[in-house]
């Protein structure tokens, strides 16, 4: 699920490029782990930074238009580039692995709880 330019832009700007982990939740929905990527992607050669979160999760359908609510609880590693695919998907499914383990962690798993994952219905927050 990749952000807008305009989220992307409302991001602190001191934030630092690379993987992050924590937790994510579409709408009203269930809050899950999720991988999060903030940079520039240099593979492909983007000219503005982009926000794509990972949801660890198989969703029946798209949802596309719904808000995504994330919660960012700690840095994998710092972005790179890859000489391939394959090499950026390898260190991709790593990513996820790593995520998994921090958030099974009793201080990480009590945020999955957090009330600000639990909008009232019909809420607009921050314009979104």
């Amino acid at each position: 699920a990749n952000f807008s330019e305009q989220v992307v832009e409302s991001f602190p700007s001191d934030i630092s490029t690379g993987i992050y982990y924590g937790w994510a939740c579409v709408g009203n929905g269930d809050v899950h782990k999720m991988v999060l990527s903030v940079g520039w992607n240099p593979l492909y050669k983007n000219i503005k930074k982009s926000v794509e979160t990972h949801i660890i999760h198989t969703f029946k359908e798209d949802f596309y238009g719904e808000i995504l609510s994330i919660v960012i609880i700690g840095y994998i590693r710092p972005e790179k580039n890859f000489d391939s695919l394959e090499a950026l998907i390898s260190a991709i499914q790593e990513d996820i692995e790593e995520a998994k383990r921090q958030l099974d962690l009793p201080e990480h798993l009590k945020l999955k709880e957090d009330n600000f994952f639990h909008l009232p219905e019909g809420k607009i927050v921050n314009n979104h």
